[in-house]
């Protein structure tokens, strides 16, 4: 009677759980860490926010927050789209054009600050009520035109509304509800983004901001010709649609929520869950797909003797089909909930952290948790069809002795894809080495998965490589040492899927943590190097003033930079410095052609890696999107290169005029004395280091990143080692037979797991390097920067996880022989 393979499949689960316990584990880590990176991918393209500002508007008219540019040509043209980097407006004059529509708003904000402790308005501040009715000293309130109550209630607490010029309403909770004394209406001097003016208070109300008249709050906006929305009552939204033109856009229902933060939490999750979710699959896919090959391999003389009797080898492959299906489901149903708690535990840090607005929720539901564990299964199935086919296809009078040692020819499948990906990881290094920019980068994520799969692919070919390499120094280790010698050589495979995961954690976790070592480390020393400063003013007041005095004002903030040609062409985001007074007093931006002094409108001076990115030199000019998404082409006069750390732009503040959302500078550079009423100031030395946490974000969500999959890969490798330490009884109780002592086997084993952890991490740390000295280059200018500290932190883990995960079962096995 033939066997039937449910039956054999079933009676396997249940006579030796060990053996399939490790392939458990493998599949429930992959679904876990697959459906976590599901959950934040699907919350990244579902997050949304309710309409706040907006929420009482009909209809919104405004501006496309996204700059979409149109590539290649034909049939293979695409479009290509950013996030502006700060709001978008729409041109005033729309509002004529849609007045006969309903009734439209305009709706203008801006920051003012009291400009209290300034020459400017002292003596107008000296009387107890102009004290009362004025915000505190030096405090930052949104301000806004009157119109806008209309949409955004706001109740009068005491006086009018402001009708004239020089006139405002304050808000705010506490104050007392007057509004001057014996001499009149109380008096405010405000810093505007169109300069410092003194108002009247007419009125106060029962929200924090600034109210102007509508005319004026245009014009103290720092953008007269520019709308943040306009606001329509009582108008058809398709009439709407008909009238605008251009980037405006006509919004209702969830659209009105216009959200800034919101796009860029969108896109940050998206990228976690899609780029890097797409890395962590591949990964886990490699490691669980090895593991259940594991198995399979290590019953290699069950199925040897199941084809003795009369199994067919449809039957063999059923059985692992069948053992497949039994444990994968299981996996994968168990491994759904680590997966929804680590994509909340990694959404709720992003959310502490202000990565993700406070309205955005986990969107958890049953698509990435099904796909996950669709791909457990199949990663199941695929990798016990490929390791069943040579059992299955071996003649029964050969195969118990096929069975009894282990192949040395090469597989005629595996070793040539694995000797393309050798070459192609090979020629993507050689690649990245000599581009630069965004292709030096794209060139070396290719080298690391490329390489990673030549790992794979070749495993039993590099792990002989390795046992002929350390076996003469382990020669010299006694008995015990040639032991794990000739071991290491004879199993071969088996050595290959313990070194594999170790590669996998060591090449992966040294790429995101030192990548961001080495940027952090350039970073700091361009800006340590480049601060020519001795006062760093991040909050200013009166900044004309200052300037006028020999400071230099920079208005930081963030374009969009089109580089490339043809089919080639990005977007990318580039930070820049809008410069008011002679910026080479304050900072040596490291200039390598061009000259400084030629900054003027229309001119900007570029760090060297975007110069390179677009092929671009000192008289060429560089398509920009101003932080508004205004188009500009301005000339290039210079190129330096300390970009990362102080800017990858520098333009004149008047070209950044009315196309920032803050519209006013945001920093001072004092080099000297530091002048009073300039506002709060640090040294040099403190401004680098805040610049240093404003990176924290970046350095922690790589560290999570890395610690995601080097412990996963950690777990798996330990996994593997339990499972063929336990697989090998038969042969230590041999060792033991012939006279070896339980000393010497476990000493045999441990020199076998330094073998393996010293294997794997020369070859994680080769991957690392070849993916990181162009990338870093690309990026810094400089090579990559390895801590000592840190490296030798992840050479002892693998080494301690590999003594550990070996000498621990080992141990059992001993006394299960023994008994």
């Amino acid at each position: 009677m033939a066997p039937r393979p449910n039956g054999l499949a079933r009676a396997a689960l249940r006579f030796r759980p060990a053996a399939f316990a490790g392939t458990f584990v493998a599949l429930l880590m992959t679904v876990a860490i697959v459906s976590a990176c599901g959950l934040l991918l699907e919350t990244g393209i579902r997050a949304d926010v309710p309409p706040t500002r907006y929420a009482a508007a009909p209809v919104v008219v405004a501006a496309d927050q996204q700059v979409t540019l149109r590539v290649g040509s034909g049939d293979g043209a695409y479009d290509v789209s950013a996030q502006v980097p700060e709001h978008a407006r729409v041109d005033a004059a729309l509002l004529d054009r849609l007045a006969p529509l309903g009734r439209a708003v305009p709706d203008v904000t801006f920051p003012v600050r009291d400009a209290a402790g300034t020459d400017a308005g002292a003596d107008e501040r000296s009387s107890d009520a102009g004290r009362a009715a004025a915000p505190a000293a030096g405090r930052t309130l949104d301000a806004y035109g009157w119109g806008s109550t209309a949409f955004s209630p706001t109740e009068l607490r005491a006086g009018r509304a402001p009708a004239a010029p020089g006139e405002v309403v304050l808000g705010g909770p506490g104050g007392p509800d007057v509004l001057g004394g014996p001499d009149g209406p109380a008096r405010i001097t405000l810093d505007t983004p169109a300069g410092t003016r003194q108002f009247r208070v007419v009125g106060r109300t029962d929200r924090p901001g600034a109210w102007f008249s509508d005319a004026e709050a245009r014009a103290l906006s720092g953008h007269p010709d520019a709308l943040d929305a306009i606001v329509l009552f009582g108008a058809d939204p398709a009439k709407a649609r008909a009238a605008v033109d251009g980037r405006a856009q006509v919004l209702t229902g969830a659209g009105r929520a216009m959200d800034p933060q919101l796009a860029g939490a969108k896109e940050m999750l998206a990228g976690l869950g899609g780029s890097f979710g797409g890395i962590a699959t591949l990964v886990a896919v490699f490691t669980a797909a090895g593991t259940v090959a594991l198995s399979v391999g290590q019953r290699s003389r069950e199925f040897a003797l199941l084809r003795a009797v009369g199994a067919t080898p449809r039957q063999i492959r059923r059985t692992v089909a069948t053992e497949a299906l039994l444990i994968a489901p299981v996996a994968g149903a168990v491994g759904c909930v680590p997966g929804i708690a680590l994509a909340s535990w990694w959404f709720g840090r992003l959310k502490a952290k202000g990565a993700i607005p406070a309205g955005v929720d986990l969107s958890v539901s049953w698509i990435p948790l099904v796909c996950a564990v669709g791909i457990g299964l199949a990663t199941a199935l695929l990798a016990g069809w490929a390791a069943a086919r040579r059992p299955a296809r071996i003649r029964p009078g050969q195969a118990l002795a096929a069975a009894a040692v282990e192949r040395l020819r090469p597989g005629w499948i595996r070793t040539p894809l694995g000797l393309a990906a050798l070459a192609g990881g090979a020629a993507c290094a050689s690649l990245a080495a000599t581009s630069s920019g965004p292709d030096a980068a794209n060139a070396a994520l290719g080298v690391v998965m490329l390489f990673m799969l030549a790992v794979a692919l070749l495993g039993p070919l590099i792990a002989r490589a390795c046992a002929a390499l350390f076996g003469l120094p382990l020669r010299a280790a006694g008995a015990s040492g040639s032991l794990a010698a000739a071991n290491s050589r004879a199993h071969a495979r088996r050595l290959a899927s313990a070194i594999t995961p170790i590669v996998l954690a060591m090449a992966f976790s040294s790429t995101l943590v030192f990548l961001h070592t080495s940027e952090d480390r350039a970073v700091r020393e361009q800006q340590e190097t480049g601060l020519l400063a001795d006062h760093v003013v991040t909050d200013p007041r009166d900044p004309d003033r200052a300037v006028a005095a020999g400071a230099v004002a920079l208005t930081r903030t963030s374009v969009l930079a089109v580089t490339g040609s043809g089919p080639e062409r990005l977007i990318q985001r580039a930070s820049a410095q809008g410069v008011a007074g002679d910026i080479t007093t304050v900072l040596d931006l490291g200039v390598l052609s061009g000259d400084l002094a030629r900054l003027a409108p229309g001119k900007i001076a570029v760090d060297r890696t975007l110069a390179a990115a677009d092929h671009a030199a000192v008289g060429d000019r560089l398509e920009l999107r101003l932080p508004d998404g205004t188009r500009a082409d301005p000339e290039i006069v210079a190129v330096y290169s300390r970009g990362l750390g102080l800017g990858e732009i520098t333009l004149p503040a008047a070209d950044l005029a009315g196309h920032t959302t803050a519209g006013r500078p945001t920093e001072l550079l004092i080099r000297g004395p530091l002048p009073a009423g300039t506002g709060p100031a640090r040294s040099a030395a403190a401004w680098t280091t805040a610049q240093s946490l404003d990176r924290e974000l970046n350095a922690w969500a790589n560290t999570t990143m890395a610690s995601l999959l080097g412990g996963f890969a950690a777990v798996a490798a330990a996994n593997t080692l339990v499972m063929t330490v336990l697989d090998r009884r038969r042969e230590l109780g041999m060792l033991r037979l012939v006279g070896s002592t339980r000393r010497q086997v476990l000493r045999m084993l441990r020199w076998e797991a330094l073998l393996v952890s010293l294997a794997g991490t020369a070859l994680g740390s080769a991957i690392a390097l070849a993916t990181l000295i162009p990338l870093t280059k690309a990026v810094t200018g400089t090579g990559p920067y390895v801590p000592p500290v840190v490296y030798g932190s992840f050479v002892a883990a693998a080494v301690v996880l590999a003594l550990a995960s070996t000498s621990l079962p080992a141990r059992r096995a001993l006394r299960l022989t023994r008994a």
